[in-house]
């Protein structure tokens, strides 16, 4: 054990950091998502923030990461976090002088999302090279590990600093977290550079050789394709949620953080897992048999169920699988994909594998609102679809919730046929890491 920490020193120290600053960003956001719709009580406002926040990373992403493995990744680390603190400084001094507006949340957001898109594959590459290849696995189940206890404590930190001190010490703590993780990195944290290759290649050449590499790797392509799918779903899930439960009689702030928590909840126990167990035969078909466990019950218990207590069962059914099929991802890309070429290969993936989260975030909002809802209100009492989904503002979104819990069924399933096949048909080459 001394030796893997010895081992993992520097990866611990940036990892433990960085999530720790994730936590305080992640508490800013929740606290402002249950601002905007206490003032709209629109699903579709609500998440034009998270629309605003992904548009810029899947429109930008393809050159990010030529931009990533050209510049100094820990410089674009930093520069990014700073950019990124400034917008929560601009949040704060809006709400101090009465004059925040959705507006101003949306562009904030964008902005925080186009410095998003130039950090990620800076870092993910920064943890390939700090980071043994023997522990891929360990370290892609800490990271998982990581995001889940931030899942966890968000809503509950964050709607308990708010109801005590408001949204002035959400901010203030988002700012002390900041400051500790920018000071780590810049002071103790050490990142290897890499050949210096991608650095002689014009912009777009670069970019496009991260979707060439790609096009030669069809089983990790249609990885990325499948994964787009299940964001599509996932972000109209998470579109609406929250109009699902914060209208109901018994729902609220503090259930929907309960009901987010138990997602954490499920997550944490599942990355214990996933760093102790052993690697599968086959990752490619670990990934859509937990893909198929998630969305397969997750969607269809919240829609069909009306109490607290059973909202929190499924999202433990629908998270506690979910950092398996991230660890062997990770492991099928860190491990298949040469370190020289990870920032332009992820940043293709990431426009690839993100472009639906806002169409998705769109379409789950629009949706619940204007077709859901209306329908849901119109039905009379004691009426088969009243009877599934119960009645008044929120029952719409249940039923929202159970045309995903379908649609994203039917994309594991055909995804599965379509992944097999492909791994029948594959000849010798990087097969050892995709099984």
């Amino acid at each position: 054990m001394k030796q893997i920490l010895k081992e993992l020193k520097t990866f611990i120290l940036l990892w433990s950091t960085q999530s720790l600053s994730q936590l305080g960003s992640a508490m800013t956001n929740f606290a402002l998502v249950i601002y905007l719709y206490e003032k709209t009580g629109s699903a579709l406002q609500t998440a034009l923030l998270s629309i605003c926040s992904y548009a810029p990373y899947v429109l930008m992403s393809i050159f990010a990461g030529a931009l990533s493995d050209r510049w100094n990744r820990k410089k674009v680390m930093l520069t990014c976090d700073v950019l990124a603190a400034a917008c929560t400084v601009t949040v704060f001094l809006l709400l101090r002088t009465d004059t925040l507006m959705p507006w101003h949340m949306y562009m904030l957001n964008a902005v925080n999302g186009l410095m998003n898109t130039v950090q990620q594959p800076a870092s993910d590459v920064s943890m390939t090279l700090i980071t043994p290849e023997k522990h891929f696995q360990r370290t892609s189940g800490l990271r998982s590990f990581s995001n889940s206890l931030v899942t966890i404590l968000t809503p509950v930190l964050a709607t308990a600093v708010l109801s005590f001190w408001g949204m002035d010490a959400v901010i203030a703590f988002d700012l002390l977290t900041f400051t500790v993780a920018f000071l780590v990195l810049l002071v103790f944290i050490r990142i290897p550079e890499t050949t210096a290759a991608a650095k002689k290649e014009p912009l777009l050449q670069a970019a496009r050789a991260g979707l060439a590499f790609l096009n030669r790797n069809r089983l990790i392509l249609t990885l990325i394709l499948f994964l787009a799918g299940v964001n599509l779903v996932a972000s109209a899930f998470n579109a609406t949620l929250p109009a699902m439960i914060l209208p109901r009689e018994n729902g609220g702030e503090l259930v929907l953080g309960a009901v987010q928590s138990a997602a954490g909840i499920a997550t944490l126990v599942g990355s214990v897992f996933v760093t102790l167990m052993p690697a599968p035969k086959n990752r490619v078909r670990a990934i859509c048999i937990t893909l198929l466990i998630s969305l397969g019950t997750e969607n269809f218990i919240l829609a069909f169920t009306h109490t607290p207590v059973l909202w929190c069962v499924a999202q433990v059914c629908g998270w506690i699988v979910i950092p398996v099929m991230n660890a062997n991802l990770d492991v099928i890309l860190r491990t298949g994909i040469p370190a020289e070429m990870q920032g332009r290969v992820f940043s293709c993936r990431n426009t690839l594998q993100f472009f639906t989260i806002p169409l998705g975030y769109f379409l789950g909002g629009w949706m619940t609102d204007t077709v859901f809802e209306p329908l849901m209100a119109a039905q009379s009492a004691g009426s088969l679809l009243t009877n599934l989904f119960g009645s008044g503002k929120g029952s719409g979104a249940s039923m929202m919730l159970a045309a995903l819990g379908m649609l994203g069924t039917l994309i594991c399933l055909v995804f599965w046929k379509i992944l097999s096949g492909q791994q029948h048909s594959r000849a010798s080459g990087m097969e050892p890491h995709l099984e």
